[in-house]
Parts: C-alpha cells; sequence; structure tokens
C-alpha cells in the first residue's frame, strides 16, 4: 500500500447510548478514531421523490489497516468527511492481508 496516496483526513464516528439531563436513553455519533484515507467518489447523483431532489452520492474511503479500522461494522459507525456525514454500506477487508481497508460509504440525507 502506497502511503503516500492517503491525503485526506477522515472521522470515524461510533454511535453509543448515552443519558440525557433527566435520565432518557438517546443515541448520540461519538469520535472513535481520527485518520488518513484515499477517496474515490462518483458523481453525485440527485434523484426526485415527491418534488424533492435527494443527493444519493457515495464515495470509498480506503484506510490503513489498525485494531481501531478492523473494529469498524457498518451498522454502528460512520465516516465524516469535509464536514458532510456518511453512513458505511459495507466493509471490505481487503482479502484479509491486515494492510488496508475499504469503506463503502453513502451520503447522509439530511
Amino acid at each position: 500500500m502506497n502511503i503516500g496516496k492517503l491525503n485526506v483526513r477522515i472521522s470515524i464516528l461510533h454511535n453509543v447510548v448515552v443519558s440525557d439531563a433527566i435520565g432518557n436513553r438517546v443515541n448520540s455519533w461519538q469520535p472513535y478514531y481520527f485518520c488518513y484515507a484515499t477517496v474515490s467518489s462518483e458523481g453525485g447523483k440527485e434523484m426526485t421523490e415527491a418534488g424533492m431532489v435527494l443527493d444519493d452520492s457515495t464515495a470509498d474511503f480506503t484506510v490503513r489497516w489498525c485494531k481501531q479500522t478492523a473494529a469498524v461494522t457498518s451498522t454502528g459507525f460512520r465516516v465524516r468527511f469535509q464536514d458532510d456525514l456518511y453512513d458505511i454500506l459495507s466493509v471490505d477487508h481487503m482479502n484479509f492481508r491486515h494492510k488496508s481497508i475499504k469503506l463503502k460509504c453513502r451520503k447522509v440525507r439530511r
């Protein structure tokens, strides 16, 4: 893996349950791990649905393998890149060689 291509900084967020001031349980996205990645993205796909324009762009983030990135799953984590949030659709461990991990993501609709 050519580490010179890891040129953008991303933040991996973890979904945790926290208690608010009066004891209610709420889901919250907390920072889990900061790393550098290579980003390959498709063009922004826009769909119209009931008169709304929806951005459905995707991106693939390739990061170096470590214990923190090996624990990332598609259900409890998301990626923040350039103030945009991306849901992780799948995690590819690249033949389990312990060199890199590819996160296939879709932009979060807000």
